[in-house]
């Protein structure tokens, strides 16, 4: 069997039975439906353009079009102040102005922040995948493979926003409805156990795990211990955030 370099022997038999690579509606959907086998495919096969347009245009499109609404702007707006107050600072009357004003831009500017920030983001991680498997546990894998796989996993980001923003219009509020605080609503938000439970959001851990896949076989890894160790660092970057807003907010 020929190999192809840094493809791993067991992505490389798992494609053999195939009848060619799978499109790029096959590969998107697979992420969510089969994604050990769509990531198999993506690892032997890396492609990302295609995959990235994708996510970008769903991404950018769902944002664009809920603040667009009045609705949308006035729940962005909210949510800036209750982010601003949960780190312990106050906005005056004269800021909620200023922001009131801006709000009509505001799906200009996370329109633009999307298309710059998520490929930026997805390199870096990206880079800290390719820097951990290859640099210090050894891994054979090219960047191009590992790029590839973190833009695949992007779906799920994208299914957040299409989930997502439509809840928010429904319940004119940002305030997170998939996260983990959602089910214990007895529990003070500003203690230190909500805003930790409220830092944990389902879909971010959704994404987490299906990205702990394709790594785990692109690298030929098991799948448990690569989605509990980001996981756990998932929750630990949780808990300093809900320490910090505890801590400044004086609660």
């Amino acid at each position: 069997m020929e190999m192809r370099p840094g493809v791993a022997p067991d992505v490389m038999s798992e494609q053999t039975g195939a009848t060619g690579s799978r499109s790029l509606p096959a590969r998107l959907v697979g992420v969510l439906l089969a994604p050990r086998a769509t990531y198999a495919d993506v690892a032997a096969r890396p492609r990302v353009v295609g995959a990235l347009v994708l996510v970008l245009a769903v991404l950018v499109t769902a944002t664009f079009v809920f603040l667009s609404t009045e609705v949308g702007q006035q729940a962005t707006l909210d949510n800036q102040v209750r982010q601003l107050e949960s780190f312990g600072r106050a906005v005056s009357d004269a800021q909620y102005q200023q922001m009131e004003r801006m709000a009509p831009f505001s799906r200009y500017v996370a329109a633009g922040f999307q298309l710059v920030v998520t490929p930026l983001m997805a390199l870096l991680v990206a880079a800290v995948a390719f820097a951990v498997f290859n640099a210090l546990l050894g891994g054979e894998a090219t960047f191009k493979q590992v790029y590839a796989v973190v833009v695949h996993s992007g779906v799920l980001l994208s299914v957040q926003a299409l989930f997502g923003l439509p809840l928010a219009y429904v319940r004119e509020s940002l305030s997170g409805a998939t996260n983990l605080a959602v089910f214990f609503p007895f529990l003070d938000e500003n203690t230190f156990v909500a805003r930790l439970l409220g830092s944990i959001d389902l879909f971010l851990v959704w994404w987490i795990v299906s990205l702990a896949i394709g790594l785990s076989v692109l690298y030929r890894r098991r799948t448990a211990p690569v989605a509990t160790t980001m996981l756990v660092v998932y929750v630990a970057i949780g808990l300093v955030i809900a320490a910090i807003k505890t801590a400044t907010s004086g609660a």
